[in-house]
């Protein structure tokens, strides 16, 4: 059963904030990795780049757990778990250059490699819990 992000969860998403992504591997171990996040109608946005090991454990697995920690009050979290709805390149080079002029300041994203096909990752959570205040 499905639910949204809303509230102050949205915040902590919308906000300068990174998010631990985890997904499974494929010998059954977690994978954890820093990324940056969005929310967009109450479902978490994330964007990668295809050939990364997130995004193939969730082509085999699409169950993920995300936590994300308020920068400025480390005691205050939340905790996302669902899946995987959606992975598409369309709007997924706007979408980084977006998020780096949130994380970054810069208006095109620095770090893209030559060749590099960026994904939007949409998660369809079925868990929310926030903690702290």
């Amino acid at each position: 059963m499905s639910t949204t992000v809303d509230g102050r969860s949205a915040e902590l998403l919308s906000a300068k904030n990174f998010c631990t992504v985890s997904t499974i591997r494929p010998d059954g171990s977690v994978h954890s990795v820093p990324v940056w996040i969005d929310v967009q109608d109450g479902a978490p946005l994330l964007n990668t780049a295809r050939g990364r090991a997130w995004p193939n454990n969730i082509e085999r697995d699409p169950r993920v757990t995300l936590t994300v920690q308020n920068i400025e009050n480390p005691y205050e979290y939340v905790t996302i778990r669902g899946r995987v709805s959606e992975m598409t390149h369309d709007g997924a080079d706007a979408h980084i250059d977006a998020m780096a002029k949130r994380y970054m300041g810069v208006d095109e994203y620095p770090l893209r490699q030559p060749g590099e096909e960026r994904l939007i990752v949409r998660v369809e959570p079925e868990v929310v819990k926030h903690w702290g205040a």
